[in-house]
C-alpha cells in the first residue's frame, strides 16, 4: 500500500517543473493557452487540440508539462484537475477553466485567460523597460567604483600618504580605502558583491522576509502608488472575472488570494475570505480591517460596497480593474521621468567625493612644488662676502692654511644629483617624513658626509647639512 502511495506521489512530481526548469516557461504558458482557446473554439477534442499542440512546443520544460496533461486526459482526468497537477498556473486561471468545463463555456474562458495572460505580458514588458535605465546605471556606476577603489586609490594612497600637507578628510577616506583594498581587495571586492546580491534576494526575493522589502517599498510615494495601481487593477480584474463567470464569492476570493504575492494583500485577502464566509458583507469587512485605506482607497472602497447592494458587484469589480490598468500604465511611463534625477543625484555625489579627494591635494602639491621652485637651494649660489685684509705677518701662516686646505679639497668625495625632474626635494633627516629642507637642481655637485640606509649626508653651500634619497644622487670622485 504504501509502495503504491509513493509510486502515484512520484508520478504527480513529475507532472511538476522544478525552480529552474519554471525559468522563462511565461511564453510557452500564453502560447499553450492561446493555442487551446482557438482549437478548442474551433471544434476540435481537447485529446486532440493538446496533442496538435504537443507537437509545436520546442522548450523541454513544457514538453514533459503537455506530455502529463495528455496522458492525465487520457486517465480520465478532467482538464482543471490536470492542469492544476502542472503547478505552472494560476489559482484563476484554473478556477475559470474549471467553471467552464462546468457550464460548457470552456473556449469562452479560456479566451479570457488568453487576453488576461497577453495585458500582464505586455505589463512586464513595461516594468523591465523602466527598470532597464536605472538598472543598467546603477550597475555601470558599481563596477566602475570597484575598478576605481581597486585598481587606482592604491597608488594615490601611495603618493598622498609621501605629502605632508594636511589633507581634506575625503583624502583621507581615500587613502584608508585604497590602503585597505590593496592589501584585502581581491577577498573584499568579491564579498562585497555576494552580499549586496544575497541581502537583495533575502530582502525582496526569500519568501519568508520578502515582506521586509515590500514593506519598505510601500512606503516610498512614486513607487507606493505603482504597487496600489497593480494590487488594485488585480483584484478589480481577477475577482470582477471569476464572479462574472459565475464562480461563488468565498472561492473567487481564495483563488484571487493564490494570486497574488504581495504579503499585504494576501493577509488582507485572507480575512476577507473568512468575514465573508461568517456572513459580513464588504462595507462591514472594509470598516473592521485595520489599515484599510492603505490598502483600498476610501472611494474604491465605496465602489464596490455600492455594486454588492445594487447586485452589480462583479461589473464594478471589472470596471476598477480596467481604471486601474490605465493609471498603471502612466505610471509605469512615469517611473524613468522619476528615477532618472534620483540617479543622476547619486552618480553626481559619488564624482564629486572623488574630486574632492583627489584633486584639491594635486593642486596643492602643484602649489608647494612652484613655490618651492621660485627659490631653489643650489651649489650655484655664492655668498657676498667683504674682502679679508691681512698683515704681512699673517701672511706666511695663511699660505701654510692654504695649502693644507688645498690637500684636503683633494681628498674630498662629491655627491651629483641625478634626476630627470629639475629639481629635487631634500630632508633634515634621513626620512621621507621629515621636513623638507629645501630644493636641489640635478646636475649640481655637493659634498658628500656620510651614508645611512638609504640616503646621503651632503653639505650645502652654507655650511649646512641635508639628506637625499640614493635614487637621486651618484657618488663621484
Amino acid at each position: 500500500m504504501d509502495k503504491n502511495k509513493k509510486e502515484k506521489k512520484r508520478k504527480e512530481d513529475k507532472r511538476g517543473l522544478g525552480l529552474f526548469s519554471r525559468i522563462g516557461i511565461s511564453e510557452d504558458r500564453s502560447y499553450f493557452i492561446e493555442n487551446l482557446s482557438m482549437l478548442l473554439a474551433s471544434g476540435m477534442s481537447i485529446l486532440s487540440a493538446i496533442d496538435a499542440i504537443a507537437q509545436e512546443i520546442k522548450t523541454g520544460p513544457m514538453k514533459k508539462v503537455v506530455s502529463g496533461l495528455k496522458e492525465d486526459i487520457e486517465s480520465g482526468m478532467s482538464l482543471s484537475k490536470a492542469l492544476e497537477r502542472t503547478k505552472i498556473f494560476s489559482g484563476y486561471i484554473l478556477a475559470l477553466i474549471r467553471i467552464g468545463e462546468q457550464s460548457g463555456r470552456l473556449p469562452e474562458n479560456l479566451k479570457v485567460v488568453n487576453q488576461r495572460q497577453q495585458k500582464e505580458a505586455a505589463f512586464r514588458s513595461k516594468v523591465k523597460a523602466a527598470a532597464m535605465y536605472p538598472v543598467f546605471v546603477l550597475s555601470f556606476t558599481l563596477l566602475i567604483g570597484l575598478a576605481i577603489a581597486w585598481f587606482i586609490l592604491p597608488r594615490l594612497a601611495s603618493v598622498f600618504s609621501s605629502m605632508r600637507a594636511e589633507l581634506p578628510w575625503a583624502t583621507k577616506a581615500i587613502i584608508g580605502s585604497g590602503n585597505f583594498l590593496n592589501e584585502n581587495g581581491i577577498a573584499v571586492i568579491p564579498a562585497i558583491i555576494v552580499v549586496v546580491f544575497g541581502l537583495t534576494w533575502l530582502i525582496f526575493g526569500f519568501k519568508k522576509t520578502k515582506f521586509i522589502g515590500e514593506g519598505f517599498l510601500f512606503n516610498l510615494p512614486v513607487i507606493k502608488k505603482f504597487i496600489l495601481e497593480v494590487q488594485l487593477a488585480r483584484f478589480g480584474y481577477i475577482l470582477g472575472t471569476l464572479l462574472d463567470a459565475g464562480l461563488p464569492i468565498n472561492e473567487a476570493i481564495a483563488s484571487l488570494d493564490a494570486s497574488v504575492k504581495f504579503k499585504a494583500y494576501n493577509k488582507f485577502y485572507k480575512y476577507l475570505g473568512g468575514s465573508i464566509s461568517e456572513g459580513h458583507s464588504f462595507q462591514q469587512s472594509f470598516s473592521e480591517y485595520k489599515g484599510m485605506k492603505k490598502i483600498i482607497p476610501v472611494p474604491i472602497q465605496q465602489m464596490i460596497i455600492a455594486g454588492e447592494q445594487s447586485g452589480s458587484l462583479p461589473q464594478t469589480l471589472l470596471k476598477i480593474g480596467e481604471t486601474f490598468e490605465e493609471k498603471m500604465d502612466n505610471t509605469t511611463k512615469n517611473l524613468t521621468v522619476f528615477i532618472e534625477p534620483i540617479l543622476l543625484i547619486l552618480v553626481g555625489l559619488g564624482v564629486a567625493f572623488i574630486a574632492i579627494g583627489v584633486i584639491l591635494p594635486i593642486y596643492s602639491l602643484m602649489g608647494n612644488l612652484n613655490n618651492q621652485a621660485s627659490n631653489p637651494v643650489s651649489s650655484s649660489q655664492t655668498n657676498t662676502q667683504q674682502p679679508i685684509v691681512v698683515s704681512q705677518d699673517e701672511d706666511e701662516g695663511l699660505i701654510d692654511m692654504a695649502e693644507q686646505q688645498v690637500m684636503e679639497d683633494v681628498e674630498l668625495t662629491y655627491i651629483k644629483i641625478v634626476s630627470q625632474d629639475e629639481f629635487v626635494s631634500i630632508y633634515n633627516e634621513a626620512n621621507i617624513e621629515s621636513v623638507v629642507f629645501g630644493q636641489v637642481k640635478a646636475g649640481d655637485s655637493f659634498e658628500f658626509i656620510t651614508e645611512q640606509d638609504d640616503w646621503y649626508q651632503i653639505a650645502m653651500p652654507d655650511g649646512e647639512v641635508a639628506w637625499i634619497l640614493k635614487d637621486y644622487a651618484k657618488i663621484e670622485q
